[in-house]
């Protein structure tokens, strides 16, 4: 009897350091688990803002360790805040400029700097209502009183700057400009008929349904857009950010940029 006690005894035991193996185990897996965790700040322009946040939500879907601090804002603001240090892993522009820029101080990865995708810019004006204009030309006549623009440093501003400086119409424009921070912006104040037209990339006009797009800029006249994206020199987190920039060069993340408007660069 007390043999068969001692058995159940040693039995016991051995099943309790197998539960507290277990346990260790597991508590373990969850630390490393813990310590893998990711969190990728990215900058983006403003022109990106919804793409970019469901390609973020895609992208963890198969990547459950990553999580994303997105900064949207005017290109040039987001270069100025990398300038100064502000933290940040990756940066999207939209223009090149901003990326030229930030790379001749040396706070980029050369090596990961690619022109990723490629926008318009197009003249919009409340749905349903406004002047009645047909073309960019029209917006430096007596039908519009004010018209929205990117402000300095604003790389839908400057690109917008180029095309009236082309077309010959650049004083009579910047007399009527309202000048915004960003793109969004732009977008809000046509929707909301605080300015009679305005001036944006064609994938803003496509979400927004209280604009409609007059027309693109004429061809020929202005820059072509191009958004390039690259890693921050100063990220801590470089292993993942080149992961995070080899999928929005994908052809999964081509389709959702698609979708928003955007193309593939192609030189």
């Amino acid at each position: 009897m007390k043999k068969f006690l001692s058995v159940i005894l040693a039995m016991s035991l051995f099943g309790a350091l197998l539960i507290g193996c277990g346990k260790e185990e597991k508590n373990r897996t969850k630390n490393e688990e813990k310590k893998q965790e990711v969190e990728l700040q990215i900058m983006a322009a403003a022109s990106m803002t919804d793409v970019m946040e469901e390609l973020g939500e895609n992208y963890k879907k198969e990547n459950g360790n990553v999580t994303f601090t997105f900064n949207f804002g005017s290109s040039g603001t987001l270069q100025t805040q990398i300038e100064e240090g502000a933290p940040a892993d990756m940066f999207i522009s939209a223009a090149t400029k901003q990326m030229d820029d930030l790379k001749e101080k040396g706070l980029m990865d050369d090596d990961s700097i690619v022109n990723l995708l490629e926008n318009k810019v197009v003249l919009i004006k409340p749905k349903d209502s406004g002047p009645d204009i047909q073309s960019f030309e029209d917006v430096a006549g007596d039908k519009v009183s004010m018209v929205a623009i990117g402000g300095e440093g604003v790389p839908v501003g400057q690109y917008t700057q180029t095309i009236y400086e082309n077309l010959g119409l650049w004083d009579k424009i910047k007399e009527k400009a309202n000048l915004a921070s960003d793109v969004r912006q732009v977008l809000d104040w046509t929707a909301s008929k605080n300015v009679d037209c305005g001036i944006v990339y064609q994938t803003d006009a496509m979400i927004e349904e209280n604009v409609e797009i007059v027309c693109e800029a004429p061809k020929g006249s202005g820059d072509k857009v191009i958004y390039p994206a690259g890693i921050v020199k100063s990220s801590e987190k470089k292993e993942e950010a080149e992961k995070f920039l080899e999928y929005i060069k994908s052809d999964e993340a081509k389709k959702v940029f698609e979708k928003y408007g955007f193309t593939r660069y192609e030189e």
